[in-house]
């Protein structure tokens, strides 16, 4: 007789899909459906219901065993603050993150897992903290001791100093039109003061007569600094001194550029046509030319009265026309001999200007 759909007893399942689901069976972690499927089966076969009896023998033999976390922490502490982290780490993912720190954690994390960059960004660091550590300020003086008013410099002295550099203008706590000489001697320094102190100007004075034992620029700069002393004595005697003998070209052409307001003198004269006659740089003989020839107006005084019978000549009058002479002759062997076509030129139209002058 048959039953009703709804009263029919549910299909056995196969050996091989409950033995599947033995393990589980055993451990009470199946489905009230799939638990009741198996206790079916198992009660008309002996065989899967030997193979259950296995699993749970295998599961008390395990219980059985000591477990290594109750050799490691039998108290239970690790355990406890496994659990408290967890609860932690959940919080944290819980809340909203600020978005200010979030650059700082995405940071942490590159250098966490990214050593090398770790390393070159801590060499970076200590590479920008020593330049910021050791930089000098703004307003930090130079390592030499400001020297003012010093006193005068003897001339063993003068012979052992070198200069490094020279300076114009106004800096901190300077007056304008200050120079600043940095010397090396001894004891590193530096003469600061106008070029109407006497120190000042003797020191520049000798760095231009002793050219050989100074750097160029800084005989350059030194010429530039006495272009406002020439009235002095000793400081012309020393432009002079390098316009005649300094072996750099340019440093002769600055000297005789220093000496153009005074090219009229006797000494400065007797320069220029030194340059005239023995330079071997055309550059500078034009330039003595130039200035000779300006200098012809101003102090010489080639048509002198002669004096009354009973005067003696004026010794000045005698010196100004053997310096004329002098320059006359100058000018006709340079018309006639120089290499340089412009001081041949320039060397006629002076004796035309003094051939004039002579008439006059």
């Amino acid at each position: 007789m048959n039953l009703p759909n709804d009263r029919q007893p549910a299909p056995a399942r196969s050996c091989a899909k409950i033995i599947a689901l033995l393990p589980f069976h055993a451990c009470d972690e199946l489905e009230p459906a799939e638990r009741e499927a198996v206790a079916a089966h198992l009660s008309s076969c002996s065989s899967c219901s030997a193979q259950l009896a296995e699993e749970r023998a295998l599961l008390d033999s395990l219980a059985a065993l000591p477990r290594p976390a109750d050799r490691l922490d039998p108290a239970g502490t690790l355990l406890a603050q496994c659990r408290s982290e967890l609860a932690e780490s959940i919080d944290d993912l819980a809340a909203p993150r600020e978005i200010r720190w979030e650059f700082f954690g995405w940071f942490k994390q590159l250098l966490v897992f990214h050593p090398a960059w770790t390393a070159a960004s801590l060499l970076l660091l200590g590479v920008l903290a020593g330049t910021q550590l050791f930089r000098p300020g703004p307003s930090a003086q130079p390592s030499g001791q400001i020297v003012r008013a010093t006193p005068r410099f003897t001339d063993e002295q003068l012979s052992r100093i070198a200069v490094s550099g020279i300076s114009f203008g106004s800096s901190s706590g300077s007056a304008p039109g200050t120079v600043q000489v940095q010397l090396s001697a001894e004891q590193p320094q530096v003469l600061s003061g106008s070029i109407e102190d006497a120190d000042v100007r003797r020191v520049l004075a000798y760095v231009v007569a002793n050219g050989p034992r100074f750097n160029p620029g800084v005989r350059l700069d030194c010429l530039d600094a006495l272009k406002s002393a020439t009235a002095d004595a000793g400081v012309r005697r020393a432009i002079v001194s390098a316009a005649r003998l300094d072996a750099n070209p340019a440093v002769r052409l600055k000297a005789f550029d220093v000496l153009r307001d005074s090219a009229a003198e006797q000494d400065v004269r007797e320069a220029l046509l030194d340059a005239l006659e023995n330079d071997a740089n055309p550059g500078v003989r034009v330039e003595a030319l130039n200035l000779l020839v300006a200098s012809l107006g101003e102090n010489d005084s080639p048509a002198i009265a002669l004096p009354e019978p009973p005067v003696p000549p004026d010794p000045a009058a005698v010196a100004a026309d053997l310096s004329l002479a002098r320059v006359t002759r100058t000018l006709e062997i340079l018309t006639r001999q120089d290499p340089n076509h412009y001081v041949r030129l320039r060397s006629q139209a002076a004796l035309r200007q003094i051939g004039a002058r002579e008439i006059q």
